[in-house]
């Protein structure tokens, strides 16, 4: 039996992963920038809560797809395994490719809105319902959150948790994952639109200017960790 203390640490460990995970797919200069157009629109409160709910149940819907199917293909994903280490390496080899074309895009456009900016009015006129499903397949389709996703399902996995707690630890990385798209939310719920909606409209117009770069930091950080942990799994194999 495990000791009760390594047991915890253990989980610590696997929920910081999880969170690192949830914060590098919610991380979305796009989804942010959708939110924020439709939180200075029309019907914000309500526009902008289907809007977070969808990004909420498509992420706890992807991991728990992905965790089914390991379960059932009994798919072993210990560190020193190959289809960890495996999913590793290419993890890293696909962010680390990301992040640097995000890089040097951002330095060829220079001060200029990114391309994917002058989308959003478009995708906020469309009807509520269509928004959401776009939305949800835009969160999925990237091959870089395809990975991320399938990372979380992996480290779950490898943890062999009881499926309660299985369940609780895809809810917490659910949430993290929009803890970006919850805050502004919130904020306009609980102070109101008189203080948050200048703050929405700065917020904006800082993501246009800095999100790429951003997104591009993150993922050649995140390149370089799952890089390693691929590394080790290779030395232990």
């Amino acid at each position: 039996m495990a000791d009760p203390q390594t047991a915890a640490n253990g989980l610590s460990a696997l929920l910081g992963e999880l969170a690192a995970f949830g914060l590098a797919i919610g991380f979305s200069p796009l989804h942010i920038g959708l939110l924020l157009l439709l939180l200075l629109g029309p019907k914000p409160l309500q526009r902008g809560g289907w809007f977070v709910a969808g990004w909420l149940a498509t992420a706890a819907l992807a991991v728990t797809l992905l965790l089914t199917v390991g379960h059932g293909l009994l798919l072993t994903m210990d560190k020193g395994t190959s289809h960890r280490t495996g999913l590793d390496l290419l993890a890293a080899g696909a962010l680390l490719g990301l992040g640097l074309k995000e890089l040097l895009t951002k330095e060829e456009e220079g001060a200029a809105p990114p391309g994917w900016t002058r989308k959003l009015d478009q995708f906020c006129a469309m009807p509520l319902p269509l928004l959401l499903a776009i939305s949800a397949a835009l969160e999925v389709a990237s091959p870089d959150d395809l990975i991320l996703f399938a990372k979380t399902a992996g480290s779950l996995l490898a943890a062999n948790l009881g499926r309660g707690t299985e369940v609780l630890a895809t809810g917490v990385f659910s949430l993290v994952s929009a803890s970006l798209l919850l805050v502004p939310l919130l904020a306009l719920l609980l102070a109101g639109p008189e203080r948050i909606l200048p703050l929405l409209e700065r917020g904006k117009q800082w993501l246009f200017a800095k999100g790429d770069l951003l997104v591009g930091l993150v993922s050649v950080a995140l390149a370089v960790y799952l890089g390693w942990q691929g590394i080790e799994g290779l030395m232990l194999a």
